[in-house]
């Protein structure tokens, strides 16, 4: 099954994380339990009642944003065009399917709090459609975080009407016919269930979930990665002390430390690196442990989000209120997504420094150049490095925080915003090109790692290697002063740290 994925059925009475925004890529079965369906025709009864007494509902008897002091359309259809499709302007290419569905499956939590007044058969479709291969087609710009993310959730909302374009089996198609072959019905919406679909910030923290949950594995990934390198160049690991760390103060740090020390369990340093090592392997645990710490918050801010209700206005029958208020305004996620995206950049530098000192004969020990068996003649991993060197550089190019971009829309109703959904959709990006440096630094990091155990070459692989058969394949040169400054045609010798075999190779 693909990363995230579970063939039990998701209850909306549980909580919603990050690992199951990934589930919603793939269909997924949603039980709607009885006591929360009670409370979402409960909170809906209370709606047409206030509604039917006259009393001002934004978005239910009035106009939009700035034309609130304006009254909408009478009837519950011309208001629910009256919602959407003034916003079917998006711009920009179309998010992924799986972030789509993902952010249909944050709304329906949120709706299903029964504070919106949402109609029963909208929470019943949403469910439905999560059962199937659709996935509404959203353009990704259009948002500004700051009145729910109206623009995309509209495309949604478009789409489940049978209108615009969505996706079916990864195949982009018009809508309607989406629907057909998915078979689901056209959903029907009134004013209020038209707002309440598109009045919050589930493209939001659908986006910044994902980017948690992709976060999360990256870490652990620049753990093992570091573990290797360490152990590859033979560097000591004084580093990882439990009492220097624990000196620190920070205690992501110190686990960060902790697992370092169980990668490295057995590893021999060589005795022939400098007395401190280059900040990408001395600060590892620093650098790693606060992109933890980050990552952490990130993911406990995005948990709020899901499992709490954004909307305006909302309703509480249980006292007869119908509070107007803010929140749709994605400023928690938006502060949380810019620290993450800087958080996953600064791992993404420690990769291409890795990858760069691994790839230096000056630094590493000895290695060759780009770690090739015959420079000149086979170039080894140096388009890797050059790939690794553009990547890093767009992501810092991205890097500029989108919660302090605030700029005044909508006649100065939303007169600061806070820019959450491109905030989040960026770190979802940054953690895609991490995985991207990760990968090159793995790839260059195996056929140099020796194989033995328990050290972190071995551990990594899940198994111990077999002798290397004298050919020095796996060798790592045991200390060489600037390898490359042989004349042409010569040799020097190196043991293979395997099994002790003289490894002669020819320059």
């Amino acid at each position: 099954m693909p990363v995230g994925t579970s063939s039990a059925a998701l209850s909306l009475a549980a909580a919603l994380s990050p690992l199951h925004l990934e589930q919603a890529g793939e269909p997924v079965p949603i039980e709607l339990p009885d006591d929360v369906r009670a409370r979402i025709a409960r909170c809906r009864e209370f709606v047409l009642e206030v509604s039917g007494s006259g009393r001002p509902i934004y978005g239910v008897t009035t106009g939009f944003g700035p034309f609130v002091e304006f009254a909408g359309r009478e009837d519950g259809v011309g208001q629910s065009d009256n919602t959407i499709l003034h916003h079917i302007v998006g711009h920009g290419e179309l998010l992924p399917p799986e972030v789509a569905r993902a952010a249909v499956l944050a709304r329906l939590f949120s709706l299903a709090h029964g504070r919106s007044g949402v109609s029963e058969h909208v929470v019943d479709a949403l469910v439905a459609m999560l059962a199937t291969e659709f996935a509404p087609a959203v353009p990704r710009l259009g948002s500004v975080g700051a009145s729910g993310d109206l623009q995309p959730l509209a495309y949604v909302a478009h789409a489940l009407r049978g209108n615009g374009n969505a996706f079916f089996q990864g195949r982009l198609t018009p809508a309607r016919d989406a629907l057909r072959e998915a078979g689901l019905r056209r959903i029907e919406l009134d004013g209020r269930d038209a707002l309440a679909v598109v009045n919050g910030i589930s493209v939001t923290a659908a986006a910044l979930g994902l980017a948690v949950a992709q976060a999360k594995r990256s870490h652990r990934v620049a753990e093992l990665l570091s573990a290797l390198m360490t152990d590859v160049l033979g560097c000591g690991t004084e580093f990882a002390s439990p009492a220097l760390l624990a000196a620190f103060g920070h205690p992501d740090v110190a686990d960060v430390g902790a697992a370092l020390r169980t990668w490295l369990r057995g590893s021999e340093p060589s005795g022939q690196r400098p007395l401190q090592e280059a900040y990408s392997i001395r600060c590892v645990p620093q650098l790693v442990g606060a992109a933890r710490t980050t990552i952490r918050h990130a993911d406990e801010v995005v948990c709020r989000d899901l499992n709490g209700v954004s909307d305006n206005p909302l309703f509480f029958p249980e006292t007869g209120e119908v509070v107007h208020g803010g929140n749709f305004f994605g400023q928690p996620s938006a502060f949380a997504a810019d620290a993450l995206n800087v958080a996953l950049v600064q791992l993404g530098n420690l990769a291409e420094r890795q990858l760069d000192l691994l790839v230096d004969p000056h630094r590493s020990g000895g290695l060759p150049p780009m770690l090739s068996p015959a420079p000149g003649r086979q170039h080894a991993v140096q388009g890797i490095q050059i790939s690794a060197t553009a990547t890093v550089a767009a992501m810092r190019r991205a890097a500029l925080p989108a919660s302090a971009q605030s700029l005044p829309t909508n006649l100065h109703n939303q007169d600061v915003v806070p820019f959450g959904t491109q905030a989040a959709l960026t770190a979802l990006d940054q953690a895609k090109l991490l995985r991207y440096l990760h990968g090159g630094l793995a790839v260059a990091l195996p056929g140099r790692a020796r194989r033995r155990t328990p050290s972190a070459g071995a551990a990594a692989r899940g198994g111990v290697r077999p002798d290397c058969g004298g050919n020095g394949r796996w060798m790592r040169r045991a200390r060489v002063q600037r390898p490359f400054a042989a004349p042409r045609g010569g040799t020097w010798t190196s043991t293979c740290r395997c099994c002790g075999c003289p490894c002669r190779v020819r320059n």
